[in-house]
């Protein structure tokens, strides 16, 4: 019995082509490997980007000298304790409660999230940023700096404040921390909140309901209408 063999000619021309589009790919996805992993450990080794601490649904008190100033109460709170300046961020709100000498709530301040600046010790607060205080006065603005080593607040946005007879708005202020004296830079209009006639009597305990209020009114919401 014959048998036929067949014999299969590779060209050198083929050849070649195969061996250097192998090595191409070979030296491509080693390259594409490289590179993202130089991204990765770059993004990853900035302290500017990575927190060092993260908590969620925190309720903490803040001592100011040995005394107890302040309660905050956050969704989540981010401490950048490694970053040239350290700072903590608030990416999803702060509502802030500041005391009295006799641990009574004198002042709030609120807003859609805020940057605290620890070695400056300034607070930086921005979107719907909402105040009030012991004299039934709210004040509300879009950006609002808290200076702790000064003890004042600031801002040079537009402000809204709601006093018992009347509505100021302006632009820029600056304030103590209780917000009780403050003072407008730029006042752009004044108006009547209500007549004498309407208004209702305080009643001896005033101070104590209006913070109590205050509170309930702007403090944050959990789950089942509780605070």
């Amino acid at each position: 019995m014959n048998t036929i063999r067949k014999t299969i000619f590779i060209s050198p021309f083929i050849g070649v082509v195969f061996i250097v589009a192998s090595v191409l790919m070979t030296i491509f996805f080693t390259s594409c490997e490289k590179k993202a992993k130089n991204e990765v450990v770059k993004s990853f080794s900035d302290p500017q980007k990575i927190p060092s601490l993260k908590s969620f649904d925190v309720t903490t008190l803040i001592s100011d000298s040995g005394i107890t100033r302040y309660r905050i109460k956050a969704k989540e709170w981010l401490m950048f304790e490694n970053a040239k300046e350290p700072y903590w961020l608030f990416p999803k709100g702060i509502y802030v409660e500041k005391f009295d000498e006799k641990f009574h709530v004198d002042a709030f301040i609120m807003g859609d999230s805020a940057i605290f600046y620890k070695y400056k010790q300034l607070w930086e607060l921005r979107g719907n940023v909402k105040m009030a205080n012991l004299q039934n006065e709210r004040f509300f603005t879009e950006l609002l700096f808290w200076d702790q080593k000064k003890r004042e607040i600031y801002s040079d946005s537009a402000i809204h404040i709601e006093k018992v007879d009347r509505i100021i708005e302006g632009i820029g202020f600056v304030s103590n921390e209780p917000m009780t004296q403050y003072t407008i830079r730029q006042t752009t209009g004044i108006f009547p909140m209500q007549s004498p006639a309407e208004r209702q009597p305080e009643k001896s305990d005033s101070l104590r309901n209006v913070r109590d209020t205050n509170a309930q009114r702007y403090a944050p919401q959990k789950k089942g209408g509780q605070s």
